[in-house]
């Protein structure tokens, strides 16, 4: 008898700790999405391979997709599906910009100063009203270097408009379009090519044509952008950085 009190003891108490295990949630486009055939795909999303650098103390949900906005990814439920489960101690990165600026996709475009800014304040105070801790980020930059190696921003107003969001309310913030901005500039407009995908005809499994694509990233570039992420959050004391390895 007392040995069964004891295995349902232990049983009760695995059960009590992994309802507490915080959820960490990610939200937002394709350069945070999960890819599919990671084996061979060059392609990674730095939400993708963040697991490595944490401990299995939290628990990670990437609901990022590719092609994405602010708006799009609410309007297709996607949001509801994050929402639903949210409880008091989790975390979500909010990251979103790239598509929000697809003036042609009307499903997808946002006024940075208007339908933006609603749209992220709506995700933060939806987040805080489950108990949860929302945290803002600027889109990482692209690879858009000029002919005398300056790097240039494609991503207008959108990043000032999230850094207006996070200082206004108060929210947990990190300056990705910065801190990838010094990372593409570190690496040059040549070695910068590895962090994204550029490979010729056959070079690469994966793509039988000419493949020059300066959003998206490679797998160094993906851990390299994680690394970058967690580093931020680190430092930025919100109760992230005992799970960050």
């Amino acid at each position: 008898m007392k040995k069964i009190l004891l295995i349902l003891s232990v049983v009760i108490s695995t059960i009590v700790l992994a309802q507490k295990k915080p959820t960490l949630f990610l939200i937002g486009d394709s350069t945070m999405a999960n890819k599919e055939n990671p084996d061979k795909n060059p392609e990674h999303g730095w939400g993708q391979v963040l697991g490595q650098f944490m401990t299995n103390g939290i628990e990670i949900q990437n609901h990022a997709m590719n092609g994405r906005s602010s708006k799009s990814f609410r309007t297709e439920g996607r949001w509801d599906k994050v929402e639903k489960q949210l409880k008091k101690g989790d975390f979500v990165v909010i990251q979103f910009g790239h598509n929000d600026q697809k003036l042609k996709d009307s499903t997808k475009f946002t006024n940075p100063y208007t339908q933006y800014r609603a749209n992220l304040e709506r995700y933060v105070n939806e987040t805080r009203a489950k108990g949860a801790t929302p945290i803002l980020m600027t889109s990482i930059t692209r690879r858009n270097f000029n002919e005398t190696g300056v790097l240039i921003d494609t991503h207008t107003d959108y990043p000032l408009v999230v850094r207006m969001v996070a200082n206004d309310m108060k929210v947990p913030f990190v300056d990705m379009q910065l801190l990838t901005e010094q990372m593409e500039i570190s690496y040059g407009p040549e070695k910068s090519k590895l962090l994204h995908l550029h490979f010729k005809a056959g070079e690469n499994a994966y793509y039988d044509k000419d493949k020059a694509d300066d959003t998206h990233l490679s797998k160094l570039g993906a851990e390299t952008v994680a690394k970058l992420a967690l580093k931020s959050l680190k430092d930025s004391k919100i109760g992230l950085e005992k799970y960050i390895k």
